[in-house]
């Protein structure tokens, strides 16, 4: 078991519930590579930091155009769906910010491939979107 930091929020049940729920649409849009709903889901500019093949920290800031034609390439089109197996852990700054975790594997074309990362989410208007994505590996691309 995580041991989560003390951030001096508490979040409620609703408040877990409703990423819960947000996570499940992200990944059903992610699994049909229906990229155009997947950005919908975000708050641009979109943040984006990782590292690169010479082990230096690599960030960016993507507009929606840019995360269309980078995730579409990412996970191409068509074919058939992408399955996710994800366990998340989230840390909630307040009732609007949270911070997730995820360990999970995709599977796409028979071939399986872990994952971790982490999201930076906010709610506004009582809706989660995500702003920042951290991953190790994709620096060279941004």
């Amino acid at each position: 078991m995580t041991l989560l930091p003390d951030t001096g929020y508490i979040p409620t049940d609703e408040d877990r519930e409703s990423l819960d729920r947000w996570f499940a649409e992200y990944d059903a849009h992610s699994a049909r590579r229906n990229v155009e709903r997947m950005a919908d889901m975000a708050v641009f500019p979109l943040n984006l930091v990782s590292d690169d093949a010479a082990g230096d920290g690599r960030s960016a800031q993507w507009d929606r155009e840019r995360f269309l034609a980078t995730m579409t390439q990412v996970m191409g089109e068509g074919g058939e769906d992408i399955t996710f197996a994800s366990t998340r852990t989230p840390v909630f700054l307040s009732p609007a910010m949270a911070v997730v975790f995820t360990d999970s594997s995709m599977t796409a074309e028979g071939r399986t491939q872990r994952l971790r990362y982490a999201d930076i989410l906010v709610r506004r208007q009582g809706e989660w979107a995500f702003q920042t994505m951290i991953q190790s590996g994709w620096g060279d691309n941004l």
